[in-house]
């Protein structure tokens, strides 16, 4: 059995590790990013592949927000020329959920 809190601080060492690389270079941080919060989400409950309009998951919103950033950090990934201020929008949306799912994990 896994120890209340672990995932957190699991969780949170690694965002910490990420943080410099997302303020010094985004698109480069950006697939280690969303590989964390995916996993955040799974563990979470979250399914990645259900169809939020359908509703199998936990909070639709968070799927489809989870979704958006996704997709511009595969095609950062995939060497595509993307906007910067798409990949802005990417690591604010998923610096939102990172927070978003660690209130989550402090709440009682």
């Amino acid at each position: 059995m896994q120890e209340p809190g672990l995932d957190r601080h699991e969780w949170q060492t690694e965002w910490e590790q990420l943080e410099p690389d997302l303020e010094t270079s985004p698109a480069e941080a950006l697939p280690e990013v969303d590989r964390l919060v995916a996993r955040m989400l799974e563990e979470r409950g979250h399914s990645l592949d259900a169809d939020p309009e359908l509703k199998e998951t936990p909070d639709p919103e968070i799927t489809t927000q989870y979704r958006e950033a996704h997709r511009i950090a595969r095609l950062v990934d995939a060497g595509e020329r993307v906007d910067p201020g798409d990949i802005g929008a990417a690591v604010e949306g998923f610096r939102e959920l990172y927070n978003q799912l660690i209130d989550e994990e402090a709440a009682p």
